[in-house]
């Protein structure tokens, strides 16, 4: 059960922001979205700011689902986890390379499974959870597979979907509330 109980699926105000947040679901409202319209505010920033990293960033799908699983592996939000681990297969990953990515320092070295820039990615992202700073060496290596533009949307995708696991986390969303993924 979540800490604070979710708002109900037929909500309809604030019309504006429930509507936007429709829209960019394709109709429905998550179990996330029922709980972020406690606060219409914060649900409308959250689904203009997450639409646009979703949706409008030059990174590959690949690269942006590898990021959210392993974010949500990391920090143990697994309503993120399978909410992203089939849109990680529908950009071009594997079912062996999402049940790998349940150890993500394990799949950081399995070349058999992960390419250089997929294993350097999630060296970037793993750093990013666990230690927060990126180290010299491991940016530079990034920077040799990605673009300046690739490489700052990777950094702020890890950052994002760290906030976005924390939240469910702290509120106690988990896989067993969803009705379907989205």
């Amino acid at each position: 059960m979540p800490h604070i109980p979710y708002l109900p699926e037929d909500l309809k105000e604030p019309a504006d922001v429930v509507d936007a947040i429709r829209k960019r679901r394709g109709g429905e409202l998550l179990h996330l979205d029922r709980m972020l319209l406690h606060s219409p505010a914060f649900a409308r920033g959250w689904n203009v700011f997450l639409g646009a990293v979703r949706t409008e960033l030059s990174l590959s799908p690949k690269l942006r689902e590898l990021s959210m699983c392993t974010v949500a592996v990391l920090n143990g939000a697994e309503y993120e986890f399978v909410q992203h681990a089939p849109l990680f297969i529908k950009a071009g990953g594997t079912e062996a390379q999402v049940q790998a990515l349940r150890d993500p320092l394990a799949a950081m070295g399995d070349a058999s499974m992960f390419d250089d820039l997929e294993r350097c990615a999630l060296a970037v992202i793993v750093a990013m959870t666990r230690e927060v700073r990126v180290g010299d060496l491991l940016m530079q290596r990034l920077r040799q597979h990605l673009s300046d533009q690739e490489a700052i949307e990777l950094c702020g995708v890890t950052a994002a979907y760290n906030m976005v696991s924390r939240f469910l986390v702290a509120t106690g969303i988990h896989p067993s509330d969803m009705a379907k993924p989205a």
